[in-house]
């Protein structure tokens, strides 16, 4: 694919032949007045995969620093190239700075910089791709120079291909701020919903009841999960929900579920629509006891053996939409982490969530809350599928448009 009014050839081209290349170091950590100038240093954690503009400087080095150590100062602009830990990611930068000896820079760079670096995003990935299950080494300085790729003879081509693509990741960075203020929002509103901060009227404008405080004990019981499963169980069989599906998001998603060999002889527990399941054992307090409720109608599925499931005795009491939010919300997870055991590994006991009490608005006030939520939660949901074909969009033209 190329623009109509180019037509010349391009040519073949070594890395090597149209930049010079720097090396990064880190300054000695122990000495802190190092630590306390104005020049820009970056490890490979500052880099963000997907845009290589997006280079977050956040720590500042003394010239003394660079003296004393084997970080480089890179001239503007520099394409900076991880090759060892988070190898393949690439970025480029138009304000001079250092590096960490995880990156291999390209400055003094004889063509389009932003032409140069969108056509390593590709290549880059290939070595990341190569250079998995190898050791820390990554890949070297001179597997880099030794790279080769197609280079437009006209520089006005580059130019206009480069700009084409900047545009595009521009409109995909828009496009996650605007995910990011909708989740804001989200989060947001819903830990003033959940902490009185701010209240629903009635649809004649009047007050809802009062709150009121429920213990878990009286309105559901717990059930475990999987026992006496053996790895050769799982693969096959009947459809069960996973830890990874109760942790990341707050209603599960069946088409994620696994399978697992459940014979009819056995007694093991089915989940069903509206029960709220929780994790009950985290590296860290703070993750413990996330939960997910099961929001579709199933004939059988079982649950993973490292969760339990909760469930209502009546949907007249809690609402299952609204809890997949209110379970998720600061207001409740502080209580939960309260309850969290441990020292390497944290659980919570069955026995002491159950002693749990929560306060809870009349179910009409749910309904409209977890409705208010669950709108926003949808707009995400489209603002996500907008960028996934931006993502799409972009992955097409870079092998289109770079050769």
């Amino acid at each position: 694919m190329r623009f109509p009014e180019f037509t010349g050839e391009w040519k073949l081209v070594q890395l090597s032949q149209i930049a010079d290349f720097v090396g990064g170091g880190t300054p000695s950590s122990s000495n802190a007045s190092f630590w306390n100038g104005s020049i820009p240093w970056i490890s490979s954690s500052d880099i963000k995969d997907g845009n290589i503009y997006d280079i977050s400087i956040t720590r500042f080095i003394t010239k003394e620093a660079i003296d004393k150590s084997t970080t480089k100062l890179c001239p503007a602009p520099v394409i900076l190239l991880v090759s060892r830990v988070g190898v393949g990611k690439v970025a480029l930068s138009n304000k001079k700075l250092c590096t960490s000896q995880d990156f291999c820079n390209l400055i003094n760079i004889k063509c389009n910089p932003n032409f140069l670096a969108y056509d390593l995003v590709r290549t880059m990935k290939q070595k990341s791709r190569e250079a998995q299950g190898t050791s820390i080494k990554g890949v070297t300085s001179y597997e880099i120079q030794k790279i080769r790729f197609w280079l437009p003879e006209k520089k006005k081509e580059q130019d206009k291909i480069a700009t084409f693509l900047s545009l595009l990741d521009h409109r995909i960075a828009t496009q996650n701020k605007i995910i990011e203020k909708y989740e804001s929002l989200i989060k947001g509103i819903g830990n003033k919903l959940f902490s009185f901060k701010m209240r629903f009227k009635t649809n004649d404008g009047n007050d809802f009841p009062s709150w009121k405080t429920k213990s878990f004990e009286n309105i559901g019981k717990t059930f475990s999960g999987l026992s006496g499963k053996a790895k050769e169980d799982f693969g096959i069989g009947k459809p069960y929900i996973q830890y990874k599906q109760v942790f990341d998001t707050p209603q599960i998603q069946i088409q994620n579920c696994g399978l697992v060999n459940v014979l009819d002889s056995e007694n093991q527990n089915n989940v069903k629509y509206g029960d709220i399941l929780f994790t009950v054992s985290s590296e860290t307090p703070d993750e413990i006891g996330m939960s997910s409720v099961l929001l579709d109608e199933v004939d059988e599925m079982y649950l993973n053996s490292f969760c339990f499931g909760y469930r209502l005795s009546s949907f007249e009491v809690l609402n299952p939409l609204y809890a997949s939010y209110f379970f998720r919300d600061s207001s409740f997870r502080n209580k939960v982490v309260k309850i969290a055991q441990g020292s390497t590994r944290y659980n919570i006991s069955k026995s002491e969530f159950i002693k749990l009490k929560i306060s809870l608005p009349c179910i009409e006030e749910q309904a409209r809350i977890a409705s208010f939520l669950s709108a926003v939660d949808e707009k995400i949901k489209e603002e996500k599928e907008i960028l996934a074909l931006y993502l799409i969009q972009k992955n097409h033209l870079l092998r289109q448009m770079v050769i």
